[in-house]
């Protein structure tokens, strides 16, 4: 029933163990010394054919020893690039990014997992090759964009909050072991806002007064991080909804020596303005995962790794449309910990899972949807929740009308300072009644609901509303064959156009009105 989460790992895990394992070899780093070491490949995750791996299921033993000496692709050169536009000052505190020091320097200066940057000496490192005073020296808001080599969005000038749609994911596919579903992420559709935007920002608020660290937690030497992610949020929206978001700052006090600054967001939708930081003592910022609650209806849950052993742990997080768990019950775990109830995780998923962090690079961060089927808006059910009973029975008096298609869009990232890898996911529902009209999505779903591998069905649990749904989307596929809507003759596949369907933009742009 965390099947969001879960999807978003069990393809990663998949595609991973099903691909020829390489050698763990040592990442090459810019300017950082290595003997005879080279950059290992990065999966192509652009729906690559999968291929059956003839290699040994690594030791337990080999794993550990691989994974604390394996780290993502450096940014350093994206860091030389950025300085020459920087003042002289703040090239002066940078120092020379290009200035070398060992494998062995670095891997003993690594910071801890619960050490916090700011108070920890300049000569320590984040394991994307960074050390703490050029970290300092970018200071806030640094070119994230030239750091990570992941563009900011287009402006999206026509973008109308109150009327706008999501677009009509439907992530349906048949053919498990034909392609993977992890695709390179669309950067202008990172963060996608839609006219639910007010009640759902509203939602999470009152979630979190309820549920406070259960939907809302950061683990010591998660500041860094939390930071980032916080500041790269605010350049997007900034960047692709600049009529209703502006980052502003401001001069305040000023003394013989120094004057202080406060930098602010400006949110037009909401009409709120937020301190992100300040150098006047008497300015408090609002803590970064909290900017994070306020502004954006997206859920953010970040893994930080343990330089004594090389796993990733779940360290921070604002997680309010979770459906059986909650950040209180995963927070500070592993990630096979996390997924120890998923059958056959740490045999067949672990290790891959635990290979593809260690090597993620800032600049190639993935996207894919999951999906299932609720009665009525579900959001948050965290464990024991009475609306987890429904699931166990079919209603007899269910109707369609109540029935719901759940998306959560999700993408998975490398922060390139903190070297975080961040998975954010996005619950958006539409009523399966709207596939009435979309071509082959009917049919299509109602093959996965009736032939579904039933471990992955159970995963979804489809169960509690399959006797109304399949009837009534079997029905909607013989209307569309009757209209020539869709071919009679069509063998069950993934739509060439998923995760939508033919005729999706037409459609999308006419019940948004642009």
């Amino acid at each position: 029933m965390f099947w969001p989460a879960v999807g978003l790992l069990f393809c990663i895990a998949t595609f991973l163990g099903l691909s020829k394992a390489t050698g763990q070899d040592l990442l090459s780093r810019l300017g950082i010394r290595r003997a005879s070491v080279s950059r290992p490949t990065t999966p192509n995750v652009e729906k690559q054919p999968l291929a059956p791996s003839a290699d040994k299921p690594p030791t337990a033993s080999s794993t550990a020893a691989n994974l604390k000496t394996t780290f993502p692709p450096s940014q350093r050169e994206q860091l030389v690039q950025l300085r020459k536009h920087l003042p002289a000052t703040q090239q002066a505190a940078l120092g020379d990014p290009a200035s070398s020091c060992s494998e062995e320097t670095f891997q003993q200066s690594l910071l801890r997992m619960d050490e916090d940057y700011r108070t920890s000496g300049d000569s320590r490192y984040s394991y994307t090759g960074f050390s703490v005073r050029e970290i300092k020296a970018l200071g806030d808001f640094p070119d994230y964009a030239g750091l990570s080599g992941v563009p900011l969005p287009q402006a999206y000038r026509e973008f109308d909050i109150d009327r706008a749609k999501p677009r009509p994911y439907r992530p349906f596919r048949w053919g498990y072991h034909q392609t993977m579903s992890l695709t390179k992420l669309d950067t202008d559709w990172w963060l996608e806002l839609e006219s639910t935007y007010k009640s759902r920002i509203a939602q999470r608020q009152q979630l979190y007064r309820d549920h406070g660290p259960d939907v809302l937690q950061a683990l010591p030497g998660s500041e860094l991080a939390c930071k980032e992610l916080m500041e790269m949020v605010v350049q997007f929206l900034c960047a692709r909804y600049p009529q209703y978001f502006s980052l502003h700052g401001a001069e305040g006090k000023t003394t013989t020596t120094t004057t202080t600054t406060t930098t602010t967001l400006h949110n037009r939708i909401l009409g709120t303005t937020t301190v992100l930081s300040s150098s006047d003592p008497d300015v408090e910022a609002v803590e970064p995962l909290h900017v994070l609650l306020n502004n954006v209806p997206e859920d953010f849950a970040m893994t930080l790794r343990d330089p004594e052993t090389g796993y990733y742990h779940f360290r921070a997080g604002v997680i309010c449309s979770s459906l059986g768990w909650n950040v209180a019950t995963k927070i500070g775990l592993r990630l096979d910990e996390i997924h120890k109830i998923v059958p056959d995780y740490k045999e067949k998923m672990a290790f891959s899972m635990d290979r593809f962090f260690s090597k993620m690079p800032t600049s190639k961060p993935i996207q894919r949807g999951s999906w299932g089927l609720e009665v009525s808006e579900p959001l948050y059910l965290p464990p024991g929740h009475p609306h987890l009973l429904l699931r166990q029975s079919q209603c007899p008096t269910l109707t369609p009308s109540e029935i719901n298609l759940r998306v959560d869009w999700q993408t998975l990232r490398r922060l390139p300072l903190s070297g975080s890898i961040v998975f954010n996911f996005k619950a958006l529902f539409t009523p399966v009644t709207e596939f009435r009209d979309e071509p082959g999505v009917p049919g299509l779903c109602a093959h996965v609901l009736r032939h579904g591998k039933r471990e992955i069905m159970r995963y979804k649990d489809t169960w509690h509303v399959e006797h109304v749904v399949v009837p009534l989307l079997e029905g909607y596929d013989r209307e569309q064959v009757e209209k020539g809507l869709w071919d009679g003759e069509w063998e069950p596949k993934t739509l060439e156009e998923s995760p939508w369907f033919p005729g999706w933009e037409e459609k999308w742009h006419r019940q948004q009105g642009f």
